[in-house]
């Protein structure tokens, strides 16, 4: 007999599309498989919806805010239901990018510098830290958003009115910016998946060229490294998901520049859609998509 799974999409972040069309596909082909599957947004009638449906499993295909940052890891905590992808601890540090920046020099893992900007400091203290720290172009993030929602390469001519945009954050994270190789490589509780090379036709392989299909972000694999590099990659992608404490799948996001791996950040939850790149990767591999599905729910099973 197959197993009810509930699968949890949508939510309230800036990144809803991208997660109703993760639960869709994710629904559809287990669907297309036996399973029995309802989805629900994550509302004020999850309890009780979990509580009449009576899943084995809960499917958590939310992205972004309160759908990756622990929040909703916390409530499926107390229903007691297991549940797919990384706990409350290892989603609110992943997120976090400040957090996880200083996991990652704590443990020696290369990183670009950054500083946090608050909106009570002035511009012009701004732009002598950033000079004194390691000087323009620089990356403007919102620290805890996902997907490259509202990422920008910024130089001193335009930082100002960036940022001035992005003033409902009340905090910033200022990034070094890296030119160089876009690769990013995927680990399955110890299973080392694989990578991927990413050359975006637009600037940097923003929000836009990971979910846009006319944006034409061209996906290489395998990715031309060494043998040595590569294990070097996949070495560090491993590191990284044990260091979080993370489980189920993460994907890690790295620039590749004068032979070395800066590692930017770790995304607890992947997409699944069908511009998505684990499942690229997986398929590369020989793993196909009810199998990754398969991977990602056993590993929930043996989790909790």
């Amino acid at each position: 007999m197959k197993k009810k799974i509930l699968i949890i999409s949508g939510g309230i972040s800036k990144e809803r599309e991208i997660s109703l069309q993760t639960g869709s596909q994710v629904a559809k082909e287990l669907k297309k498989n036996g399973y029995k599957i309802k989805t629900c947004e994550p509302d004020y009638e999850l309890f009780n919806i979990t509580k009449k449906y009576k899943p084995n499993l809960i499917f958590n295909a939310l992205h972004g805010q309160y759908g990756e940052d622990g929040y909703i890891q916390s409530i499926l905590e107390n229903i007691g239901i297991p549940y797919t992808h990384s706990g409350v601890i290892s989603s609110a540090k992943a997120m976090d990018k400040e957090i996880s920046k200083k996991i990652f020099i704590e443990n020696k893992i290369l990183t670009p510098k950054f500083i946090k900007f608050s909106y009570d400091r002035s511009y012009s203290e701004l732009n002598l830290n950033i000079k004194k720290k390691f000087g323009f172009p620089v990356v403007i993030k919102p620290i805890n958003e996902g997907s490259s929602v509202n990422v920008y390469i910024c130089n001193k001519s335009n930082l100002k009115r960036r940022l001035k945009k992005l003033k409902f954050y009340k905090e910033i994270l200022i990034e070094q910016f890296i030119p160089g190789r876009e690769i990013q490589a995927a680990i399955l509780g110890n299973i080392k998946l694989g990578a991927i090379e990413l050359i975006p036709k637009r600037k940097f392989y923003d929000y836009e060229a990971k979910y846009n299909s006319k944006a034409k972000t061209k996906h290489i694999i395998p990715v031309d490294l060494t043998k040595k590099k590569f294990k070097e990659l996949m070495n560090i992608s491993l590191k990284v998901h044990k260091l979080l404490g993370c489980r189920g799948v993460t994907r890690s996001d790295f620039k590749y520049y004068k032979n070395n791996f800066y590692l930017l950040e770790t995304n607890t939850q992947p997409g699944m859609t069908k511009l998505s790149l684990v499942p690229e990767i997986c398929s590369y591999r020989g793993i196909s998509f009810i199998k990754l599905i398969r991977l990602l729910l056993d590993d929930a099973s043996t989790n909790k």
